[in-house]
């Protein structure tokens, strides 16, 4: 079984700090992890192969920086990493960087399973997943939270339970296809030190545009429909009311403020 695992490197969303004057995210100093969704994705993955067999690929696109990310995958256990790293890919939204994800899949060559996270925490859109499903015309199932079945005879296919409002739905496809999964999934592991070492001296597959069999103009800010025209800190106006006297007449005040508002 041949699966492959779409991973992104993100901030810790609780270190990003907005510069106030330009708008911008502070990226210096600020630590980055794997999406923490994809971890799950990477999780399962690895289970499946021990169920079934085969081979697990993670692929990645983004600055040299991203092979961190692709190590740490590595050493979860993931058999090879690819990154595509390129100035044309740069300031890719959705569409562009799942163009561009999905000709780096059809590069890997085969495969019978695509996983992904649900979402980015940086971006929160849940799209590219699914457009990477569509580029390759191959079906998508989303909010996965568990696989109940894994059929690699023909007909292959598999049957999920997806995570929706009010309980869960049974779904099931054929294979190939592309699943975004939850944290409700799985509880992904802890690497090894003997595997951490291993993976830091593992090779990483890098791909340029030039190494793809794409169109120029799908890429990167040329390819990218849709744009960020600035960041900013909401401001709150705040006003707050002192009461004074003992608990009592604290009490008193402040129930006295909320019936006079009619919130209560």
């Amino acid at each position: 079984m041949q699966i492959v695992v779409c991973i992104k490197q993100v901030p810790d969303t609780a270190e990003v700090k907005i510069d106030r004057k330009t708008n911008t995210l502070i990226r210096e100093g600020v630590p980055s992890i794997i999406n923490p969704f994809d971890l799950h994705a990477v999780e399962e993955a690895l289970l499946l192969r021990e169920r079934c067999g085969g081979a697990v690929t993670a692929l990645s696109m983004g600055p040299p920086q991203v092979e961190a990310a692709l190590r740490e995958a590595l050493s979860l256990g993931v058999d090879q990493a690819v990154l595509l790293s390129d100035r044309a890919f740069a300031g890719a939204d959705t569409l562009a960087t799942s163009y561009t994800l999905a000709a780096g899949i059809r590069k890997i060559g085969a495969f019978d399973l695509i996983l992904c996270g649900k979402q980015a925490i940086d971006g929160d859109t849940a799209q590219v997943g699914p457009e990477i499903a569509e580029w390759l015309d191959v079906p998508h199932l989303t909010y996965v939270s568990g696989i109940d079945e894994m059929i690699l005879a023909e007909p292959a296919r598999i049957t999920v339970s997806r995570l929706v409002e009010g309980g869960y739905e049974q779904v099931r496809s054929s294979l190939p296809s592309l699943l975004t999964v939850v944290r409700e999934l799985n509880e992904p592991r802890l690497p090894s030190f003997r595997a951490s070492l291993r993976a830091r001296t593992q090779a990483i597959t890098v791909w340029g545009a030039a190494d793809l069999d794409v169109d120029p103009e799908r890429l990167g800010i040329d390819g990218s429909p849709t744009g960020v025209s600035r960041v900013f800190v909401p401001e709150y106006d705040r006003q707050g009311q002192i009461f004074a006297g003992g608990p009592e007449d604290q009490a008193r005040a402040l129930v006295d403020l909320l019936r006079s508002t009619r919130l209560i």
